[in-house]
């Protein structure tokens, strides 16, 4: 064998092996996550039909339906123009990142902290019981992006069996994935009737779902689809967060450990598709200080609604 040759074929066998043990990784966190799920969800069930519980989950899905109708304007001026300055599109959404981040921190993390304290009247175990709801909410968004086909704007097609799927198919994946988070924070945020945790949540992800509808309208546009089918898919796609709202209040009933467990999972989920879809979305065309100004914007105005409406 040529000695060129040999150290090209290491180098391609390890990254192969690491690119095994990374499917793996994920494989594994996925199925500890959706166990997880599983179990608090299945524990909801019954507690969901008492009188409480039913108001809660209504109030859910009024805030899950909010991001719906927002996300649905957000897409309609796609219906008149193809696209955006790219530095006002990467803003635009800097501007529902910061949003994104401020509402974990001021309206997921910081109650759900709260909440676990006072359960275990310890503020060690609190915190601990919030991160481990966000490791399961890290665990489900890392297992769910690697193994479903879904394809962004800029990075192209990825997950296993992405051939098979039409590329329309693989866009409305992608924005399943990054909604059903948002849906699942107002749904985990309604689940005790604490309105002083719903209602600005809720704002603030309605608030930045219009960005992002525009965003995504925009994006379905620039692959070549036509202006009404790419609105209404944008639209289509809000409908992930009423039905993520269900989830996630189911989540957070039943016993007492889930309702700050749930906020944390919420968290951990957002979290993760702002750092791993949104920031880096807005830092590739160059305009990574419109992007940034943008962040925090929206992060003061999240903290300004948090204050005003909590």
């Amino acid at each position: 064998m040529n000695e060129k040759t040999l150290p090209l074929s290491q180098d391609w066998l390890g990254e192969l092996k690491q690119h095994a043990s990374e499917h793996k990784l994920a494989a594994a966190g996925l199925v500890v996550a959706l166990f997880a799920v599983l179990i608090l969800l299945a524990q909801s069930l019954v507690h969901l039909s008492n009188s409480p519980s039913s108001e809660n989950l209504k109030l859910a899905l009024l805030g899950g339906s909010a991001g719906f109708i927002a996300t649905t304007l957000g897409a309609l001026p796609a219906l008149l123009f193809r696209s955006l300055p790219q530095a006002m599109e990467d803003s635009l959404l800097g501007i529902a990142a910061g949003m994104m981040l401020a509402a974990s921190a001021f309206s997921l993390l910081l109650p759900g902290i709260e909440a676990g304290t006072e359960l275990f009247q310890s503020d060690s175990l609190g915190a601990l019981v919030v991160v481990f709801g966000m490791a399961l909410g890290v665990l489900l968004m890392l297992g769910l992006d690697a193994f479903t086909p879904h394809e962004h704007d800029k990075t192209g097609p990825c997950g296993p069996g992405f051939q098979a799927c039409d590329r329309i198919w693989l866009f409305v994946f992608a924005i399943a994935l990054h909604n059903l988070p948002e849906g699942m924070a107002v749904g985990v945020s309604f689940a005790n009737g604490d309105m002083s945790v719903g209602l600005p949540l809720a704002t603030a992800i309605a608030l930045q779902d219009m960005p992002e509808g525009l965003a995504v309208a925009l994006s379905l546009r620039a692959a070549g689809f036509k202006p009404g089918f790419a609105v209404f898919v944008a639209a289509a796609s809000g409908i992930l967060e009423p039905l993520g709202a269900l989830i996630g209040v189911g989540l957070s009933s039943g016993f007492a450990a889930a309702y700050p467990m749930g906020l944390g999972l919420a968290a951990g989920a957002m979290i993760f598709v702002v750092s791993h879809e949104v920031i880096p979305e807005t830092h590739r065309n160059g305009h990574q200080t419109a992007a940034t100004l943008g962040l925090m914007v929206g992060f003061a105005v999240m903290m300004v609604l948090d204050t005003t409406l909590g």
